[in-house]
């Protein structure tokens, strides 16, 4: 098919210099506004039709509408993709009307082969529907250096509209479309399965560990202003003093001198759970809070919040750690917003990554929809996860870490209401 363009200042003008040029033989493909009318400027329409190449050598089958009644091929697609809805929700009335109608009659006997067939049949087709779906979605998307077949779509387009930077969601489904069995491609609900087992394995995370007998763990969470640290530091300690088997004793360190308010509402959760609270205003003062601390089983440290371009707080940041002369080692975890895009959650890391950091911590997982981004940067950097804060309340919105959850939220969405 040769494809063709035709302008004029109205698209009934552009229509006709198309109609004396191809006829009515021609398919409208799309209709389309170049320039707007300003002044001295008059308007410019553009149309794209379709045309097969033998037409101005022989006679053709004519379309069934003639040029000027047809729509563009795209809303025709839209309309076409609309009634496969509609015939999905028909598959599944069928296929609850079969179940029902089975069950009285059969309730004490193996139901039917012929039954058994047509529920199969009706699995497939709904699945082939499926399919069909998403190669609309497909032909639509933006072009890859993958070839997408029709039973991977469905599983492309969800991680795709979960913000999972391209490179990365290339390569998974190149790696996907290598090692998976052939028998798992049969339909689009195995592939799905198999990608969950695929991403799982590439979250690494990190798992939650106890202070071994006579030692200590020094946690401190940096990270950007307004990300929640302050609210996280509760949420831990309030895990780790009441939360878990054995009751610890937990005791808190403070760098983020320069906002009063965050001290203060620190102060306030020390007196309410009775934890020791030391503060740090210049980096030699630091190992002296940490040796003030020495009967805790954990030191949390929070720090002043910080634009990832502000070097010079995080420099500060970089002096405390270095000024520490105790035997303590302490771990930093870098608290990241999960609402942000993932070209600006791989900056935060670049800026904080010279405080060395060890594990990472998503914050406001119930303000966003999408969660390809941490899959993304945890994938990019092999920095594992060690928790995540689904929410404000101290200290139940907090999730120890685990793939299995990441995954779920990242193709199925978060769900608060389905946490245990």
């Amino acid at each position: 098919m040769k494809i063709l363009t035709f302008s004029g200042s109205t698209p009934a003008e552009a229509l006709k210099k198309a109609q004396l040029e191809v006829g009515e033989d021609a398919m409208l493909i799309e209709t389309r506004e170049i320039q707007k009318k300003s002044l001295g400027k008059s308007a410019l329409y553009e149309i794209v039709v379709g045309v097969e190449e033998e037409f101005l050598s022989k006679p053709i089958p004519r379309n069934k509408e003639p040029l000027a009644q047809q729509r563009p091929l795209a809303q025709k697609s839209s309309d076409v993709l609309f009634n496969i809805s509609e015939a999905a929700k028909q598959i599944s009335k069928i296929a609850e009307v079969t179940e029902e109608e089975r069950v009285p009659k059969q309730a004490f006997q193996a139901p039917s082969e012929d039954l058994k067939r047509i529920k199969d049949e009706i699995e497939k087709l709904g699945d082939k529907v499926k399919i069909i779906q998403n190669m609309f979605w497909d032909e639509k998307s933006p072009k890859t250096s993958v070839a997408i077949p029709p039973e991977f779509a469905e599983i492309y387009r969800l991680a795709q509209q979960s913000g999972m930077n391209q490179d990365h969601l290339d390569e998974i489904m190149q790696l996907t479309l290598e090692h998976m069995p052939s028998k798992m491609r049969e339909n689009s609900e195995t592939v799905k399965r198999y990608f969950q087992v695929v991403l799982r394995k590439m979250i690494p995370v990190r798992m939650e560990t106890s202070p071994k007998m006579g030692g200590k763990k020094v946690v401190m969470l940096v990270g950007p202003t307004g990300v929640g640290k302050t609210t996280s530091i509760a949420k831990l300690a309030a895990r780790y003093s009441y939360l878990l088997e054995k009751k610890y004793k937990v005791g808190l360190v403070v760098l983020d001198t320069y906002r009063i308010g965050a001290v203060e509402q620190l102060m306030q959760y020390a007196r309410m759970m009775k934890l020791g609270i030391e503060t740090v205003v210049d980096p030699p003062e630091f190992s002296g809070a940490l040796n003030s601390l020495r009967y805790s089983d954990y030191i949390l440290i929070d720090t002043m919040g910080s634009s990832p371009y502000d070097k010079g707080k995080i420099e500060k940041i970089h002096e405390c750690l270095r000024s520490n002369d105790t035997d303590y080692s302490v771990d930093v975890v870098l608290v990241l917003p999960s609402s942000i895009k993932y070209e600006d959650l791989k900056a935060t890391y670049d800026n904080f990554a010279p405080l060395g950091i060890d594990t990472m911590m998503f914050t406001k997982l119930d303000e966003t929809r999408g969660f390809g981004n941490i899959f993304s940067l945890v994938y990019e950097t092999k920095i594992p996860i060690s928790y995540f804060s689904v929410g404000q309340e101290v200290p139940e919105d907090l999730v120890v870490s685990n793939s299995d959850f990441l995954v779920d939220c990242l193709l199925n969405g978060f769900r608060k209401g389905e946490l245990s």
